[in-house]
């Protein structure tokens, strides 16, 4: 299974100095940082932008900062070069939100970006089975996608374990709910990159909860009998 990852969701932070938080998160510890982009038609809620990503990108350099760009955007074929100009590392969009993700992987791709796939709760895993190996990562939400703070759904643990034991050498992601209570489901069903907004950024100590998330994957992968 691929190394742990821990990334903070930027939704949960302060928005008047996201480049300040992009840098204290990576003071604290975090592998990446995950930047939640919401355009008010594929959810109700609206986030940021283009322009947004640059100025955060201004703060961390793509060698310190890895932007994890969830796309919860309509027409995800639109942004995607914009995004790739503001400094996104990684575009995943949302199946549901696609007629054709062969082709935009192969756009990501070609803009310089890593892709991901993410898929909501009522979306099965199987959609995901005719393109998968041509992904960096998978994305299964574990609450609905469109708004921070919700609780985590602890029945989409077994759509993670159908990718893990299909995918073992893919980046499998989780978003929503997560923290020290319910890091122990996710990492157990093989899940190895943790989304964490409030338990993170609302901790005394942010660096001792994102070491908790990842110590809590390293020992579930530790548990998986080598093959």
């Amino acid at each position: 299974m691929p190394e742990a990852k821990i990334a903070p969701s930027l939704l949960a932070g302060d928005f008047s100095q996201l480049g300040h938080e992009c840098k204290r998160m990576i003071e604290n510890g975090s592998d990446w940082l995950h930047v939640d982009i919401m355009d008010g038609h594929f959810v109700p809620n609206i986030t940021i932008g283009p322009p947004v990503v640059t100025c955060m990108r201004k703060a961390v350099s793509k060698e310190i900062g890895f932007f994890d760009c969830h796309m919860m955007v309509a027409n995800p074929e639109q942004w995607v070069q914009p995004f790739a100009d503001a400094g996104g590392s990684l575009y995943c969009f949302h199946y549901e939100a696609t007629k054709d993700p062969e082709a935009l992987i192969e756009q990501v791709r070609k803009a310089g970006m890593k892709v991901g796939c993410a898929i909501k709760p009522k979306t099965p895993a199987s959609v995901l089975f005719p393109f998968a190996e041509k992904l960096d990562m998978i994305l299964v939400m574990t609450v609905e996608p469109g708004a921070g703070g919700q609780s985590f759904m602890p029945d989409m643990m077994p759509k993670v374990k159908e990718l893990r034991e299909r995918y073992p050498d893919m980046d499998i992601e989780v978003d929503g709910g997560l923290g020290p209570k319910t890091i122990g489901q996710a990492a157990d069903a093989g899940a190895n990159v943790i989304v964490a907004g409030t338990s993170v950024f609302g901790a005394t100590d942010p660096a001792e909860v994102i070491k908790l998330l990842r110590d809590t994957v390293n020992k579930a992968q530790a548990a998986v009998p080598s093959k």
